[in-house]
């Protein structure tokens, strides 16, 4: 099928057939007409003719640390729900957390064949920063801040300092730390410093001894954990970066024989679907995730099709899910 039959078969001009593909205005009735033929018919437009013919794709390279993690699940899910509708497909692009697998995709996207790239960062580079400017495309950073690039972050210094604080007020005086590398602004950095606001305004000094590092997973928070207890086993409190670190943290606190929350308070940052399942029931943050993927993807759609980059910083804020940890 071509065109020009799709057009005789509908009783319309080749030119409207053209709007129709290409979601311009033509009356109900001839869109109407036009939809039923190509119901009919099976027709499916050539990609290659209307890239050519539209100088876009509507495809959009999306770059993500790791496809297995729930957050970035439901940060693809807000992404998906708004291209989808507007009828952009995706090109998903897996990192395993390697910051040279982002910048190798990032260059493949910068002279492939897609409209623009949505970027789902963790560590910022330099290098990062050069790649996301030399892009020929639009860009789009999801989860971390980047001045002078359009993004939509969380606020995890607010968060950190928010669940620390809740646990101080439950009168816990010997709080521990088990965070990721500060090199992750966003959740390494930026969560440590909300961590150390609240020790600070309370009147308490971080301890050596009670400040640990993982990477991200319930196994790394088990090990960091129980580095932390066998040098302070008086620990009567942690915060965890993640709430997967924190499910980790409590079988070993569990297996020191220390009661949760009993003996020790405990809290992370994400309001997983286990630490909901988890008993005691964990007590986290709450970002909206899913809305960050929607709002980027809103973004991205208005520098692809208006041809602007307002630079737009936003900062999305979060709820405090009160558990039986603390």
């Amino acid at each position: 099928m071509t065109i020009a039959e799709i057009a005789q078969r509908a009783g319309v001009s080749k030119a409207a057939v053209s709007r129709y593909l290409n979601n311009g205005y033509i009356s109900s009735e001839k869109r109407e007409a036009i939809r039923r033929v190509i119901e009919e018919t099976g027709y499916i437009p050539s990609q290659q003719a209307q890239t050519l013919r539209t100088g876009k794709s509507r495809m959009i390279g999306v770059i993500v640390p790791r496809i297995d993690s729930e957050a970035v699940s439901r940060v693809v899910a807000g992404i998906s729900r708004i291209f989808e509708e507007q009828g952009y497909r995706l090109l998903l692009a897996n990192t395993e957390n390697r910051m040279d697998k982002e910048l190798e995709y990032l260059e493949v996207f910068r002279t492939g064949n897609v409209d623009g790239v949505l970027l789902v960062a963790t560590i910022l580079s330099p290098a990062h920063r050069k790649a996301v400017q030399a892009c020929s495309v639009p860009v789009v950073l999801l989860g971390q801040q980047m001045d002078g690039v359009t993004c939509v972050y969380h606020d995890d210094r607010g968060a950190a300092y928010a669940v620390t604080r809740l646990m101080l007020q439950g009168g816990r005086k010997k709080l521990g730390y088990i965070g990721v590398t500060q090199r992750d602004r966003a959740a390494g950095e930026s969560r440590r410093a909300g961590f150390l606001d609240a020790l600070h305004e309370a009147g308490l000094e971080e301890t050596a001894s009670r400040m640990e590092q993982s990477d991200f997973s319930i196994d790394g928070g088990y090990a960091a954990a129980e580095r932390m207890l066998q040098r302070a086993n008086d620990v009567d409190g942690i915060f965890c970066a993640t709430d997967s670190i924190a499910i980790g943290a409590m079988n070993r606190l569990e297996q020191y024989g220390r009661r949760v929350p009993e003996d020790v308070a405990l809290a992370g940052i994400g309001h997983s679907r286990l630490g909901e399942l988890i008993r005691p029931r964990l007590t986290t943050a709450h970002y909206y995730y899913q809305t960050s993927g929607e709002e980027a993807a809103k973004d991205l759609i208005e520098m692809i099709e208006q041809g602007m980059d307002r630079k737009k910083q936003l900062k999305l804020g979060f709820e405090i899910r009160l558990g039986e940890t603390t």
